[in-house]
């Protein structure tokens, strides 16, 4: 039925209603039309993955270019040269800087089959109806603009949204329990001088900042107004901390990419270090023991969408509204939840996942068998639970988002003057 939906309005921008009079279906015009329609995709490594490439060509029909980067690099490109890309995935935190630029176009949310059913965290910003809306950028607050030409963010739901959500996690410290061989339960021991020399901290200043607010605060050192929104001499007293520190050579080295973060941890150089979800469960692959260890204060949490580029348009524009109707359909979701991210619907997600893949990653509860990632490598043995919990209580206890602030090109400016020093 989607199909025939898309197609006909495709037929109908592009003057095809001569060919609708024909003896062909619609759904076969959709076929011939589609197969040649070649999408531009561009994001990070997280979720511009080949296999759902390969996926969307088996299930729809056309072309998905993806490219992936770093996501400084990111950002650049969707703000300075938009006629790259058709679809940007992009971080919510991206989206803040980008969406002013008036390259990218609102999306309709009458036209996203489950828009419903996405969870509330991109929608009013609260998991549930009693959670506190964690400090930072959050989704929900750049999420949605007035009108389809608004170049402004709406302060509530409306028909039109930003970036049409599909992943997000809780993000914390991984570490080396086998090196460090005793409880870690706080943001500060980052700065703990028992670990000089194998600490390590990612060099994207928009997060890198927040888990240095995350260590301070925890620290009793700095007490923020807002993390995500750092008056000037909050940013100089936090650059200060961490400068004095990685002066005293606390520090082995400074990330940027998935790759880098593998190899430090799984070569013992660090022990304790900012990581993704993705990046621990890499170690555990090896059979190198890796946690993404819970901590009292909370997460730094991050989510993803996808974004259109404001040229955009006729059946181009109808096979991405496709494309992201697929997306939350629950095939993409279940092969990034495997990974340990989240997927933004996760009620079709849990379609694709088996009982005990759910029970593990979504519940929290022990795996009742070896639990393997997407492409079959083991990451959890029988018995064994998520770290930190199921998705409420992982979820449920974030602390702050990735950010943009208003004294953004000051805080910047700061950051490369650490990494420098």
């Amino acid at each position: 039925m989607s199909r025939m939906r898309f197609s006909r309005r495709s037929l109908l921008k592009t003057g095809g209603a001569a060919l609708a009079a024909s003896a062909l279906p619609a759904p076969m015009i959709w076929a011939q039309e589609i197969k040649d329609v070649t999408l531009r995709q561009f994001g990070t490594g997280v979720s511009n993955l080949n296999e759902v490439a390969q996926k969307v060509k088996e299930d729809l029909g056309f072309t998905l270019e993806m490219t992936a980067l770093d996501s400084d690099s990111v950002t650049q490109r969707a703000a300075t040269q938009p006629d790259s890309f058709d679809i940007a995935d992009i971080e919510y935190w991206i989206c803040k800087k980008v969406w002013p630029t008036g390259n990218l176009q609102a999306m309709d949310t009458s036209k996203i089959k489950n828009y419903d059913k996405i969870v509330g965290i991109f929608k009013d910003g609260k998991l549930t109806p009693e959670s506190v809306i964690a400090q930072g950028t959050a989704p929900h607050s750049v999420g949605f603009v007035e009108g389809p030409d608004s170049k402004s963010f709406a302060k509530e739901q409306t028909q039109w949204m930003t970036l049409i959500p599909t992943i997000y996690n809780a993000d914390t410290l991984g570490i080396r329990p086998d090196l460090i061989k005793r409880p870690i339960e706080s943001w500060a021991e980052l700065l703990n001088p028992e670990f000089k020399g194998k600490a390590s901290l990612l060099d994207i200043s928009s997060i890198g900042i927040m888990d240095m607010a995350m260590v301070c605060e925890s620290m009793g050192e700095i007490k923020y107004g807002d993390k995500g929104n750092m008056t000037r001499e909050e940013i100089d007293k936090t650059i200060a901390i961490f400068t004095e520190a990685k002066k005293a050579g606390q520090f082995r080295a400074f990330w940027k990419s998935f790759d880098e973060s593998v190899n430090l941890m799984a070569s013992g150089e660090v022990v304790i270090q900012s990581m993704w979800s993705p990046a621990i469960t890499a170690v555990k692959t090896r059979g190198i023991p890796c946690v993404y260890q819970p901590l009292k204060e909370g997460y730094r949490s991050w989510g993803g969408g996808i974004g259109l580029s404001k040229s955009l348009n006729g059946i181009a524009l109808d096979a991405a509204y496709e494309y992201i109707n697929w997306y939350l359909s629950g095939w993409v979701g279940g092969f990034l939840m495997r990974q340990g991210y989240y997927s933004a619907v996760p009620e079709t997600s849990k379609e694709h996942m088996s009982p005990n893949e759910w029970g593990y990653w979504f519940e929290g509860k022990p795996a009742a068998e070896d639990i393997a990632n997407p492409f079959g490598d083991v990451m959890a043995k029988a018995g064994e639970t998520r770290d930190g919990g199921s998705f409420y209580e992982r979820m449920g206890a974030v602390a702050c988002w990735n950010a943009v602030m208003d004294e953004n090109q000051y805080m910047v400016r700061k950051w490369n003057e650490f990494i420098a020093a």
